[in-house]
């Protein structure tokens, strides 16, 4: 009766749902259901035909596309595409840039502002955090000469799956030089306070930074106004700018004017680049903190799908998305019967973007959903993570995705399946 009742319940969500018009947008392949916005977010025709534009442009005009005027012009294309963003993340239009990759990006922020002296050389992390930001973490301290293995210092989850700030809070003693934090774990899904833990880190002194990479384009943020001093994130997950697209960084105005830690002709004062000296000018504000000229056709989908959101509203996509995965959690709940748990906070403040479903077969059950033509991702140990995308999913493919769930289990469909993952999660 839950289920047949939940059916009812998603058709009328979907009739009343003011972004369904989007879907009509992306590429969707028939017989899927894709729940994997959170590692890749799918194809829009409007990303597609601005890569194909890039194309004409470059084949017709060259060199020229450099100094087309704004906002086509390639020259400014990390700044244009940083105004774009910044409404996303709570940011004045010339904190963000768009530039580099993620690990590339927290390298630069790292380098610019980590400055370990005397006793004050430790960076605060968390032990779940995405492995990513502990490599470029460990290389950094190593880079200044210190010890990994002392100086990272990972506060513990007490589940397993989430992170008390309480506890990010007590880590910070007078001996932390940087902070860096997720905005969202990238397994349990949940969202920290960035407000609380900046207020904190500013109180004692520590610079903190955030990798957004699991928030932005989900979740609004307003970094500027909680203080934080440095973030980054990717574009293609719930930014939809493709494989590898460009990513994004924020640093705050009282920073603006520092010596990036990694510098690169692109960062240099646009008015004085071409001067070709080598005495290198800094940028006034947070485009100092590029390094090459931007890759123009993975900006290119970057814009067309930054225009997408500026239609839809940040605000609008966070409310059907908290719909979404309360909607799927009230599933995953009725067949807890059948070994599934959800694994992510349910407070609406403290989840991300999507459900962690917990189950001691999840890596087979994954399976059994891909051969089911649903498209989820598997995290170890046991996560099954579900992204229902407010831009391109609807409320009917989650209560559909829940019922292959049931049957997947009902079944012993994921007993046809070798245990362990696949390759690529």
């Amino acid at each position: 009766m839950l289920f047949s009742g939940s059916e009812k319940r998603a058709v009328e969500l979907d009739r009343s749902d003011p972004l369904a018009h989007f879907r009509s947008r992306f590429h969707i392949q028939p017989g899927t259901i894709y729940m994997d916005g959170n590692s890749l977010g799918l194809l829009s025709v409007d990303a597609e035909m601005a890569v194909l534009r890039v194309l004409e442009q470059w084949k017709t005009q060259a060199i020229g596309g450099y100094s087309q005027p704004r906002p086509d012009s390639w020259y400014f294309m990390g700044e244009d595409l940083g105004a774009m963003m910044a409404p996303l993340v709570g940011a004045h239009s010339d904190e963000v840039i768009a530039t580099g990759t993620t690990t590339v990006n927290l390298h630069k922020l790292v380098a610019t502002f980590y400055k370990p002296s005397g006793a004050k050389r430790k960076i605060i992390a968390t032990e779940l955090d995405f492995p990513t930001d502990i490599y470029a973490l460990q290389a950094q301290i190593r880079l200044h000469g210190g010890n990994s293995d002392v100086e990272l210092v990972r506060v513990p989850s007490r589940d397993g799956r989430t992170i008390l700030e309480d506890d990010v809070i007590a880590a910070m003693r007078p001996d932390a030089a940087q902070i860096l934090m997720p905005s969202v774990l990238y397994r349990s899904g949940q969202l920290l306070d960035i407000p609380r833990l900046s207020a904190a880190a500013r109180e004692r002194g520590i610079v903190i930074g955030f990798d957004c990479s699991h928030s932005v384009g989900i979740v609004p943020h307003r970094l500027s106004e909680a203080g934080v001093d440095f973030a980054m994130w990717s574009s293609y997950k719930y930014l939809n700018a493709g494989p590898g697209s460009v990513a994004g960084l924020y640093v705050n105005r009282r920073h603006h004017g520092s010596l990036p830690g990694l510098a690169g002709w692109w960062g240099n004062d646009k008015q004085t680049q071409f001067d070709m000296a080598h005495e290198f000018r800094p940028a006034a504000d947070a485009s100092a903190w590029q390094i090459s000229s931007n890759p123009q056709l993975s900006a290119a989908p970057l814009r067309a799908s930054l225009q997408m959101f500026q239609e839809a509203g940040i605000e609008r996509i966070r409310e059907k998305s908290l719909c979404m995965t309360e909607f799927l959690m009230s599933l995953v709940d009725s067949l807890a019967d059948r070994g599934y748990v959800v694994g992510n906070p349910r407070e609406a403040e403290r989840r991300g973007g999507h459900v962690a479903v917990e189950h001691a077969e999840a890596a087979r059950i994954c399976k059994g959903l891909k051969a089911r033509g649903v498209v989820p991702d598997f995290r170890m140990p046991n996560v099954i993570r579900l992204a229902p995308i407010p831009l391109y999913n609807t409320f009917h493919e989650v209560w559909r995705v829940a019922t292959h769930l049931k049957e997947i289990v009902d079944s012993r469909q994921y007993e046809q399946f070798p245990v362990g993952r696949d390759l690529i999660a």
